[in-house]
């Protein structure tokens, strides 16, 4: 060691901070207690709720496939789009400020290689999403079909 340079450890140990970050320590304790003053349970209600509109809407546009299994689903909700890949779907929606994310073969390969799916849309809903934005997302989805 040397006043005039600094040099990194070998190992994984340069990885640990030195000094705890308590922004971050502070920033989840609130986020704990907003959650528990909403209630986990009302939390997830609206998530559910939200995520089942959203499903049901897509499942009315001619050429969407919502690919989501199980008996009790969550906030995301995973779409294929005929004649579109998934990555023109998050641009297009991008052009009109809502945002999806792609998820690939990468992410999922046993479920994905199963179903025969390379690639999928994922859109979340989350408590402070509204009705209204559901039926804008499907209404921009509507567009590019």
């Amino acid at each position: 060691m040397a006043r005039d340079r600094y040099r990194l450890r070998p190992d994984a140990r340069r990885f640990e901070n030195w000094e705890t970050n308590y922004a971050t320590k502070i920033g989840l304790g609130v986020a704990i207690d907003y959650a528990l003053k909403w209630s986990l349970e009302a939390i997830w209600s609206r998530i559910s709720a939200l995520a089942t509109t959203l499903r049901a809407q897509l499942d009315t546009l001619r050429g969407v496939t919502v690919w989501d299994l199980g008996i009790e689903r969550c906030g995301i909700v995973s779409f294929t789009v005929d004649a579109k890949s998934p990555k023109e779907i998050r641009y297009t929606l991008a052009q009109q400020s809502i945002n999806v994310s792609v998820s690939t073969l990468n992410s999922t390969r046993l479920d994905m290689d199963a179903r025969g799916i390379t690639e999928l849309v994922r859109a979340s809903v989350h408590y402070y999403n509204s009705e209204e934005e559901v039926e804008r997302f499907c209404a921009a989805l509507a567009s590019v079909l």
